[in-house]
């Protein structure tokens, strides 16, 4: 089989099936869940742990020299989201990467069904731009699985920090070691498809055939040549990693790290300092709240976040006041810059001509 058959293929197994859409009712009550949880954090629960009214004169104190550190800070974070994506997808201009990132971001942050919404977005994105699917496919599958490593990652590294420093959180400790797991599972399948084409097709037709047998209680299946398209998949990932794995986990690590930046600067401009909660606390309680957020219960994580990370924050020994105040400032630097830019931005992402195949 030639190359061009080969890649044609591929392009016809990758091509997303359309699914069975929701019915109204399961969307209609996915909706008012969603924002149920939402009211009652921001109506019921927060203002039991902080008053209003303390916290946005926690909030009037800021000056201007900490206002602007703030900004900064959230323009920095903004300006790390495209590069993994430059990473994975060769060929992709900054400027394209951003519009994706911030289209996408803000998609997964305003509609039920998260990462799901944004990561089909980037897909019609991509190939609207020219890209071949198996590239895009694969560009889809690093992006999200070097995300997941970090996410899994940091609270491992926390973990450890803080038993180090003699502290103890049972629940990170729990989420910690769950993920721990994951991610060596994750790991030992990736290794096993990436490290030759025998063993790719193997394990591809050892998993169709798990998921063959668990989906036939549900009358869907079978799921055939999942060896073949992991053969495939590996020949173009293993191109890809050969040459810029370097550049992606330095480019997703940096993209988390500049995410935790904001909520560290806004915890000490308002006045939760490190008598309180120390740098490993917060990164504990960050990371911790981001795993277990990972879920799409609400869009972005709306509610949820605020309250896991004020209760993780306030545990530690951070003032009630200060903490929500920094909390608050935090989600609405992390979640409205994108939800703006991504509304602007994603109106021009068919302009250009497209991208080589």
């Amino acid at each position: 089989m030639s190359t061009s058959e080969e890649e044609e293929r591929w392009d016809e197994e990758q091509e997303p099936r359309p699914r069975k859409p929701r019915t109204g009712k399961r969307r209609i009550i996915g909706i008012v869940a969603a924002v149920a949880v939402v009211v009652a954090v921001f109506v019921f629960v927060l203002p039991q742990v902080a008053d209003y009214a303390e916290v946005w004169d926690v909030v009037k104190g800021l000056d201007p020299d900490q206002l602007a550190l703030l900004l900064a800070v959230a323009a920095v974070n903004v300006a790390t989201f495209g590069p993994p994506w430059m990473a994975a997808m060769p060929g992709l201009t900054y400027r394209r990467s951003m519009v994706l990132t911030q289209s996408s971001t803000a998609l997964s942050s305003a509609l039920p069904g998260g990462d799901a919404v944004g990561i089909t977005a980037s897909y019609a994105m991509l190939r609207g731009w020219g890209y071949s699917r198996h590239a895009v496919s694969v560009a889809v599958a690093l992006t999200g699985l070097w995300n997941q490593f970090v996410n899994v990652g940091v609270p491992v590294l926390a973990l450890a920090a803080l038993t180090l420093g003699g502290g103890r959180n049972p629940l990170l400790t729990t989420a910690a070691l769950i993920g721990l797991a994951a991610m060596v599972a994750v790991i030992m399948a990736l290794w096993a498809v990436l490290r030759g084409e025998e063993e790719a097709r193997n394990t591809g037709d050892w998993l169709g055939k798990q998921a063959t047998r668990l989906l036939r209680p549900l009358r869907r299946g079978p799921i055939e040549n999942l060896g073949q398209t992991l053969v495939e998949f590996r020949r173009e990932t293993v191109g890809v990693l050969s040459r810029r794995w370097h550049w992606l986990t330095a480019a997703t690590i940096l993209g988390h790290l500049t995410v935790f930046l904001v909520l560290l600067a806004c915890l000490r401009t308002l006045g939760v300092d490190s008598d309180q909660v120390s740098f490993v606390e917060a990164l504990a309680s960050w990371s911790l709240v981001r795993l277990l957020s990972a879920v799409p219960v609400t869009p972005g994580g709306l509610g949820l976040i605020e309250l896991g990370l004020t209760a993780a924050l306030v545990g530690f020994g951070g003032n009630k006041a200060g903490v929500v105040a920094a909390v608050l400032l935090y989600r609405a630097l992390t979640y409205f810059p994108p939800l703006i830019l991504g509304a602007i931005l994603g109106l021009t992402w068919r302009k250009g001509r497209p991208a080589p195949t």
